[in-house]
């Protein structure tokens, strides 16, 4: 105790060998003095402390057994002005003594509008002091968490009204730190709040309604998507939130009620999407066109003529405005949106304006020497500008083109950091133990895969000549193929084994079915692949010469070989069940000398192409038994796979040519004759001429490489079919002329 002055010492001494309660009630009001005195430094709070004992203070917190003469709030009071002090203190505040009487201040707090209080309001306010002090550090951050504080904070600021927003910065702090996993399951206790907040944010006309902002933005950042979205629209919070920023934003604003607005804005389109601006129902797009614009402003105001440092001191602001950019860009693309002509060149000058800025202070980055050294946060402002640039790369094919190509070495190195970041978060995340609680991953660039972001861009970029040989020189294509197996892996997933001491049981229980978060990831990592797979054609077509002599592209037509016959046969996988089989033949065609009859891979990776050829097409499912319609699996998603039909088909034509022996395959499967058999029954000239010239042309080439097929066609019908649709070319094959 060498550290402590005399008086605390005294004071210290008092309590340990005080004999009864109202004694060491007496030395409280000694301790009161002394903790606020300078001389009381943390090592003499922390023997305070232990000396009072917890236990004792907490008897005065929750304890109505008084002498008559005193309320039980006097004794309260005194209990947590001290506790207030200490509090004060961070070693203090994070004690497991203090931690475990947190529900005792919860239980004040949510008393508050009890007669007891009336006459001591400062008992509140100093239990939220407490509160505050304990929510400043990650163990009573996580203590709160544990004992369910979000929800009684949620209904703090739901029902009562004394210094709730203290209710609600402490929740604000809970749900930033821990994100989606701090509100749970049940989406209720988000609502409730959010409707209260966002209804206060509409009506509120003084200055705290851009405080109001700031915090709605926060809790819809951190909202659990997976349970919030879905029952969004039957809450009243969305539409509250549109009047009030629609108010702002049409209104004469400065900066700082422009900035929370539009932080705001972008928070809520992505959660909700685009089609929440659209909700005037006069005019639906003016409210849209409005956000872009300003967007789009901001972007230019915070980026033009600055330097890196500069705009990166507004960095959360100019990520908002780039959410908006991005969503509007890709909603647009669908073509949903009916804008008039003027419309349109309004939003592409001012998009082509934002980019300009985005683009001519990528190239300062990319040209400062020090630019591999930039710390992790502003590295990843620096992602979330090209994130934004390639979403407007892959619907804007020409503008910019020679900065772009420029910047593309630049681009790629962050790109596949952020890959490799994310993958590597992604691996720990899986292999975590469930009992491990909610600990944050604290690496800013594992957050998101830029490169999966960047695949659609690049599906444009690897056509033109530049783009296409900046990718291969920088051999992006090996980064690309370990995209394809990390995305493989969870379109792929496979249920953990199932423990020796459950195996052989009868089970009682219906399977579980997948959680909704691996559903969606399941569904995006479908969609990288179709695009790797878009992007591995193009190469594959226009840079044949660098494919042939590839070790990796031959690596990459293994991993189809190995892998396309395991993929689930569900409708989900169809789009990306054929573009992974065309890619396979095209670099089969490409490969050919390397592949080998005997290898077990190739004749099941044939079995699966000839699936996804053959069921494309049936007279079966037709109204008319002469009719040929596109079979009701793939109709759906027809638009999709068309092109890569016809593709397949003709590849399919060429690669017999190069290796003979695949058309073994073609007939022994039934193939070949299914195409007489269904093309006999199709009424005479009503087969559509692009069909008709994918299937002669492929029924010409396997004749050529097989003469066996011959009499397997003719006993399917080859006579009728050739007659019927006047196929000259494959009648000559097959009968003379």
């Amino acid at each position: 105790m060498g550290d402590i002055s005399e008086p605390i010492k005294k004071c210290i001494l008092i309590l340990k060998s005080a004999k009864s309660d109202t004694e060491k009630f007496a030395a409280l009001f000694m301790v009161t003095k002394l903790v606020k005195s300078k001389d009381c430094n943390s090592q003499a709070k922390k023997a305070l402390f232990e000396a009072i004992g917890f236990k004792f203070l907490k008897k005065l917190l929750t304890s109505n057994n008084v002498q008559d003469d005193c309320p039980p709030s006097v004794y309260k009071s005194v209990a947590l002005s001290i506790l207030t002090c200490f509090c004060n203190d961070q070693e203090l505040s994070a004690h497991p003594e203090m931690l475990a009487n947190i529900p005792v201040f919860l239980d004040i707090v949510q008393t508050s509008d009890n007669d007891d209080y009336d006459d001591n309001l400062i008992i509140i306010s100093e239990a939220y002091t407490c509160l505050q002090c304990i929510a400043e550090h990650e163990a009573g951050q996580k203590a709160l968490i544990e004992v369910g504080a979000i929800k009684k904070m949620s209904e703090i600021y739901s029902h009562q009204s004394f210094q709730t927003d203290e209710a609600l910065n402490i929740l604000v702090k809970l749900v930033s730190r821990y994100g989606p996993a701090a509100w749970g399951s049940d989406p209720t206790p988000f609502h409730s709040l959010v409707n209260k907040i966002a209804l206060d944010f509409a009506t509120d006309q003084s200055e705290r309604k851009f405080e109001l902002a700031t915090i709605l933005s926060a809790l819809l950042y951190s909202c659990n998507k997976t349970t919030v979205v879905p029952g969004s629209s039957e809450e009243t919070w969305p539409q509250s939130i549109y009047k009030a920023l629609h108010d702002i934003l049409t209104s004469k604003i400065g900066k700082n009620q422009r900035d929370p607005a539009l932080k705001l804005a972008a928070n809520i389109v992505d959660l909700l999407g685009i089609e929440w601006t659209l909700n005037d129902e006069e005019n639906p797009k003016k409210f849209f066109l409005l956000l872009l614009q300003l967007s789009a402003i901001e972007v230019r105001m915070q980026l033009e003529d600055r330097s890196f440092k500069q705009a990166f001191a507004n960095a959360d602001l100019i990520t908002s405005c780039f959410i908006v950019l991005e969503l509007s860009v890709n909603y647009m693309a669908t073509d949903q949106l009916d804008l008039e002509q003027k419309e349109k060149q309004s939003v592409y000058t001012s998009l082509k304006g934002a980019f300009n800025a985005v683009v001519s202070i990528l190239t300062k980055i990319c040209n400062d020497k020090n630019r591999d050294k930039l710390p992790d946060n502003e590295k990843v402002f620096v992602c979330a500008m090209v994130r934004v640039l390639v979403s407007w790369i892959a619907q804007e094919t020409t503008a910019m083109r020679e900065q772009i190509y420029a910047l593309l070495p630049f681009i790629f190195s962050l790109a596949n950091d952020s890959f490799h970041a994310y993958r590597a978060r992604k691996l720990a995340e899986k292999n975590k133990s469930d009992g491990e609680g909610m600990d944050i991953d604290t690496s800013l660039m594992g957050q998101v895969d830029l490169l999966r972001l960047m695949l659609p861009a690049l599906c444009h970029l690897v056509v033109e000549d530049k783009a296409r040989d900046i990718v291969l020189n920088l051999k992006e294509e090996d980064i690309l193929y370990e995209s394809m197996n990390f995305h493989w892996s969870i379109v792929h997933y496979k249920k953990p084994p199932i423990p020796k001491s459950e195996r052989g049981k009868v089970k009682t229980q219906p399977e579980p079915e997948l959680d909704p978060k691996l559903l969606e990831d399941m569904k995006d990592s479908r969609a990288a692949m179709v695009s790797l797979c878009n992007i591995f054609m193009n190469l594959t077509v226009l840079a044949p010469k660098v494919v042939e002599n590839s070790i990796l592209f031959n690596t990459l037509l293994k991993f189809i070989f190995n892998n396309l016959p395991e993929l689930k046969n569900i409708p989900e996988n169809l789009v990306l069940h054929g573009h992974l089989a065309v890619l396979g033949l095209l670099l089969l065609k490409q490969q050919a000398s390397k592949v080998k009859k005997n290898d077990f891979s190739i004749c099941r990776y044939i079995q699966s192409i000839i699936r996804f050829l053959w069921d494309a097409y049936n007279v079966d499912e037709s109204n008319d038994p002469t009719a040929l319609v596109v079979s009701m699996t793939y109709k759906e998603h027809w638009n999709e796979i068309a092109d890569l039909w016809f593709l397949g088909m003709q590849t399919m034509s060429g690669v017999l040519t190069i290796v003979p022996w695949i058309s073994e395959f073609a007939i022994e499967s039934g193939w070949a004759e299914g195409i007489a058999e269904m093309l006999a029954k199709v009424k005479v000239g009503t087969l559509p001429p692009n069909v008709k010239s994918a299937f002669e042309d492929f029924l010409c080439r396997l004749v050529d490489s097989n003469e066996a097929v011959i009499p397997v066609l003719k006993k399917g019908g080859a006579l009728k079919m050739c007659r019927s649709h006047r196929m000259m070319d494959l009648g000559k094959k097959l009968f003379g002329d």
